[in-house]
């Protein structure tokens, strides 16, 4: 196994879910990261979906110091440095492409690509990934599906991503190629609005609790 897989998987396995955040306001982002590592969401994807990500990438990376901060929505080699050179400790994709390819090969940063199907789980196998976001999960077939791939495609942890909320949560989870699920619910845009860090805080740690 690769030292960057090595990591990777050790950031994954840091806890159940993964907390995939949309960031209006880099103001927000400090504040949202401490109360999600509060209730023991250490690792945090920051999308980057809005103008704000990078900044609030930065500031976690630099003012969260129990916070490992990595940076979703990456399309593109461009993307990957930006966000590489504004403090992401691991890099996530809803897909891949042979630049992004490129692009981490060449990182000492560790990248999740995604894959919805079973060739492009070939694929990336073929360059040498064993650890995979599936995206969109639920869309995509959901968690009877992924555990259709776990005997023909054996190796190869994924980290399903999209639809995913507490409700389906453990079907994902207890899959044996499941290392952890991404999901947006631990950080409603209602309680991120109205500063309502300690609502936040339950929510992480109820999340945190589905390893149990």
């Amino acid at each position: 196994m690769s030292e960057k897989t090595e990591k990777l998987l050790a950031t994954l396995r840091l806890q159940p879910v993964i907390p995939v955040l949309i960031i209006e306001d880099a103001a927000t982002a400090v504040p949202l990261a401490r109360a999600l590592v509060a209730g023991g969401l250490k690792a945090i994807e920051i999308t980057m979906r809005t103008d704000a990500a990078l900044e609030a990438v930065r500031r976690v990376a630099d003012e969260v110091e129990d916070a490992v901060v990595g940076a979703g929505t990456i399309l593109n080699a461009v993307h990957f440095e930006a966000a590489v050179n504004a403090g992401s400790q691991f890099i996530v994709s809803p897909g891949t492409t042979r630049e992004l390819i490129h692009a981490a090969r060449g990182s000492d940063i560790p990248l999740l690509p995604g894959a919805a199907t079973a060739s492009e789980v070939m694929q990336l196998r073929e360059e040498g990934y064993q650890v995979l976001k599936f995206f969109p999960a639920e869309q995509a077939g959901g968690a009877a599906y992924l555990k259709s791939l776990s005997s023909p495609l054996a190796g190869t942890l994924f980290c399903p991503t999209g639809g995913i909320s507490l409700k389906n949560a453990k079907d994902y989870l207890s899959l044996p190629n499941v290392v952890c699920v991404g999901g947006s619910w631990v950080a409603p845009k209602e309680l991120v609005a109205a500063g309502d860090w300690a609502g936040i805080t339950r929510l992480a740690a109820e999340a945190a609790a589905l390893a149990g």
